[in-house]
């Protein structure tokens, strides 16, 4: 038998309203015909129909006169007048027309001119009350009730099978749901659900959707509300919302609290500037500590959250007894890149030629929300040039157009500008082709995209790297330097073009110098601090702590310079030795205005080795002297 819909009581139409609805029809009717038909008149026009012998009769009241004419007088049947004489009834008798009385007030009349209003004056009071205390005006009169959405197991239609690539988080989230089925089975050596767990990791890779798919597994109530709910104008409003979360929580125990997005109520006390004796956001979280030491695991009251500011969080939410399990929901590696694509791409027509391995390959780095973006525009590509199926080639595209931004082709360069795009460009792939490890070029192209990229260079890992030598290092400041060698080595001079590539080699350079201890002359000390979280993204501005003497930041400028100037000679001397290929591949960059891999392979087949860098031997030498003393 097929389960019944439920219904949202807010759905249904109030019986009130109908017969209000109603009576204003009528009353509206009422005002219409008698605009219609009857006409208002003074009374000396009302004393000359009379005469005249048109008033077939009138109902005559304490203060007006009602009545209808024999015939109608400029379409009107009827007339309505102000009394005014006394001695109206001798008029009447005089020119024949009947005539009658009407009490106008009575004891109910005067009950109702009183009652009436009143009771429309409470109607609206009433109305405007629980608009503002049901929250559709803002809850004015319940800011301290919690705004948590409640969610049911069919409610949510996400499962553990839409989730992929963190299978290790899984398995912590599947542990705790059976814990709250089966409670006698897990318990029966002592142990006990934990309070809270804690979903920690980057931007996009699939928190919010670990906690949705908890939801949809457990079949127990799913509480889900957002970090930020919590603060309102009002003090303490954001602690009200807490006690009153939790107690909504209890009473429908066996249940799930998810809060999101925890940094924004969560964050650590003083940490910030702070106006008065108190904050309104740490009551907020005292409350939520008070609360989470309050309950009873055994109750079957989990709590749930998620950040990716880890670092900012008060340490008394995160010690053992409040947060007892912290899961790290990381960007996925290759293999995870690889299921989370087949869960994307079940929606899709896809090609035989699309492999989800192959994409997995090029899309290092990139998290469950990026790959979910990158099926979507691979699918809007294939729809634009009007094919029946996803082809390998889209995926490409939408992987440039999320890296290096749209094509601006109406973003027109003159020659002279092309020329110098064109032979940078091709300094970075011919360095990179020429020194051992690096990443593979996938397409070279001078069209511009983005907001200031005016040609592009697209190397992407075929593997996952978690550890880097020194010479794989400069090899990376050498490839990014090959655009700036190409136009001294050519022109005679640099450009602006180059401005990019400077600021990412001089932060490589500054991180081998200051913080992994690879200058021989400063030694294995690390001189600078993050002051960072750890899950933040490679290549964002960071502040540093400075915490050495004048003389060191001296030296550390300095051999920042010399690690920067050694790989420039390098690279300028890759360059010279294969300038012919420079040259050649450069003009035909010009002509395509795009090389993909294997045309690029095929222009710059024969490329000479890179040689050593100067530093790197020294040392070398350094480091076997060590040895032998």
């Amino acid at each position: 038998m097929a389960e019944k819909e439920k219904i949202d009581p807010k759905a249904h139409i109030n019986f009130w309203y109908v017969v209000l609805a109603i009576m204003g029809i009528v009353l509206l009717r009422d005002l219409w015909v008698e605009s219609q038909y009857v006409d208002t008149i003074p009374y000396s026009q009302f004393e000359q129909y009379l005469e005249q012998g048109l008033v077939k009769d009138v109902t005559i009241g304490e203060y007006s006169i009602r009545g209808t004419f024999k015939e109608a007088q400029d379409n009107k049947t009827g007339f309505i007048t102000n009394r005014v004489a006394p001695d109206l009834a001798q008029d009447l008798n005089t020119y024949g027309v009947e005539y009658s009385g009407a009490v106008e007030r009575t004891w109910l009349t005067a009950l109702l001119s009183w009652v009436l209003p009143m009771l429309l004056f409470f109607g609206v009071w009433m109305f405007v009350i629980r608009r503002f205390a049901g929250g559709g005006m803002g809850g004015m009169m319940s800011v301290g009730k919690s705004r948590a959405k409640i969610y049911a197991e069919t409610e949510t239609s996400v499962t553990f099978e839409d989730v992929a690539g963190v299978d290790e988080a899984k398995e912590e989230l599947v542990e705790v749901i059976e814990f709250m089925k089966a409670p006698q089975e897990y318990g029966k050596l002592g142990a006990h659900v934990p309070k809270g767990v804690l979903l920690v990791g980057p931007p996009g890779t699939g928190k919010t959707l670990l906690a949705r798919a908890v939801a949809g597994e457990s079949g127990v109530p799913f509480f889900s509300i957002s970090g930020s709910e919590f603060v309102e104008l009002f003090v303490g409003v954001g602690a009200a919302r807490v006690r009153d979360l939790f107690e909504t929580a209890r009473k429908q125990a066996p249940a799930i609290i998810f809060i999101d997005e925890l940094d924004a109520l969560g964050r650590a006390r003083g940490a910030g500037p702070i106006v008065g004796g108190n904050d309104e956001r740490e009551q907020t979280l005292n409350q939520l500590l008070a609360e989470m030491d309050g309950f009873d695991p055994s109750d079957g009251l989990v709590l749930l959250a998620a950040t990716n500011r880890p670092e900012i969080l008060d340490p008394a939410l995160l010690r053992a007894g409040r947060f007892d399990r912290q899961i790290l929901v990381d960007r996925p590696d290759r293999i995870g890149r690889a299921q989370i694509l087949k869960v994307h791409l079940r929606k899709v027509t896809l090609s035989q030629n699309v492999k989800p391995e192959q994409v997995a390959a090029l899309t290092t780095g990139f998290t469950g929300a990026d790959l979910a973006n990158l099926v979507n525009e691979a699918a809007l590509l294939a729809t634009r040039r009007r094919s029946n199926k996803v082809e390998m080639d889209d995926f490409t595209r939408a992987i440039e157009r999320i890296l290096a931004g749209l094509e601006k082709r109406n973003r027109l360069l003159n020659k002279k500008e092309r020329e110098i795009v064109a032979y940078h460009e091709m300094g970075h792939a011919i360095v990179s082709l020429s020194l051992p490890g690096s990443d593979v070029i996938h397409k070279v192209s001078i069209i511009p995209r983005g907001i200031g990229a005016l040609g592009y260079t697209i190397q992407r890992p075929t593997e996952d790297r978690f550890l880097m030598t020194q010479a794989e290092l400069e090899n990376k400041i050498s490839v990014l330097l090959g655009g700036r060698a190409a136009e001294t080595l050519i022109f005679g001079h640099i450009s602006t073009g180059a401005a990019d590539d400077l600021a990412k080699a001089t932060a490589i350079a500054r991180s081998m110098v200051a913080r992994y201890g690879m200058d021989p002359e400063l030694g294995s000390v690390s001189y600078d601090e993050e002051r960072t979280s750890y899950l933040e993204q490679q290549g964002q501005t960071t502040y540093l702590e400075r915490r050495y003497s004048e003389e060191t930041a001296a030296k550390l400028d300095q051999a920042i310079k010399q690690i920067i100037a050694d790989v420039f000679a390098r690279t300028l001397a890759i360059l010279t030795a294969n300038r012919a290929t420079l040259e050649t591949s450069a003009t035909a960059l010009l002509e395509r205005e795009t090389l993909d891999g294997e045309a690029l392979r095929e222009l710059t087949a024969g490329i000479s080795a890179a040689p050593e860098i100067a530093s790197q031997q020294s040392l070398s030498e350094h480091q076997g002297k060590l040895t032998d003393e």
